[in-house]
């Protein structure tokens, strides 16, 4: 009976373990409609957004499509039930028109990769 009591115990105990993941959930849309902009000028933004899992949410790295794109991220893992912020840039010299741009961010939840978004609609220069 003892066996099987501890053998009980380190099977739930090991139930319990494997399901604890990081859930990344953003406190705006997933995909922001900014202003018109002049061309040359600069956007900031702040994403910010909460880990609603049960272990510490690590995002490892980002990708975006074009070098104007700039994003920093936390440094340390957000505990669960924290909020955390990923700071954006995008450098509009040389766009124009209208600018849909995607960050890919790697992590260490159940998905392994969020998408956020924004769009901005860049007025060229006049010659």
């Amino acid at each position: 009976m003892k066996l099987f009591l501890t053998s009980l115990f380190f099977i739930l105990n090991s139930a319990l373990a494997f399901s604890q993941e990081a859930e990344f959930s953003l406190l705006e849309k997933k995909t922001i409609k900014f202003p018109d902009i002049h061309q040359g000028e600069l956007l900031e933004h702040t994403y910010s957004f909460t880990n609603t899992g049960n272990a510490p949410l690590i995002i490892e790295d980002y990708s975006v499509t074009c070098h104007c794109t700039k994003v920093i991220l936390p440094k340390k893992p957000i505990l669960p039930g924290q909020k955390g912020d990923i700071k954006m840039t995008f450098n509009s010299s040389g766009k124009y028109y209208l600018q849909d741009r995607v960050i890919l961010l790697e992590m260490n939840t159940k998905k392994k990769t969020e998408k956020i978004r924004f769009k901005v609609y860049v007025i060229p220069q006049e010659n």
